[in-house]
């Protein structure tokens, strides 16, 4: 399998978002719906506190890739939405450190929604993956 970024957009030095992702020949995709800041019990947790939903969520995503066997660095596409665009733009490095520190270069989305699944959710994310 080979994957090729195409329009890299960089910010800081960090890739910000890939413009596309090719992916030729893989054996095998994961469609990993949409995560959000649960607790083992299910509970959105870090309630007001974007980078901390950030954060647990991109641990969860993490988690699922995993259980599907592969890792963040064969997520070739990730789709974020949030409540509070303002609010996840200014705390957007979390997410970029994140990424980056999983080698996780994917094409993106990152959009506002007016409510996610449960009140107390500022951010959800899914991802697509190959191998």
């Amino acid at each position: 399998m080979s994957i090729e970024e195409i329009g890299p957009r960089m910010m800081g030095g960090k890739l910000m978002y890939n413009r596309a992702v090719r992916v030729d020949e893989p054996r095998s995709r994961l469609f990993v719906s949409g995560h959000e800041a649960r607790d083992d019990e299910g509970n959105i947790t870090h309630q007001g506190d974007m980078a901390g939903q950030m954060r647990l969520t991109l641990r969860r995503l993490r988690e699922t890739v995993e259980e599907g066997g592969m890792t963040l660095a064969d997520v070739v596409q990730i789709r974020i939405v949030t409540t509070d665009l303002p609010t996840c733009k200014a705390q957007y490095g979390v997410l970029l450190d994140e990424l980056a520190a999983q080698r996780c270069r994917p094409a993106s989305l990152l959009a506002e929604v007016s409510a996610l699944s449960d009140p107390d959710m500022l951010i959800e994310i899914e991802a697509v993956a190959a191998r």
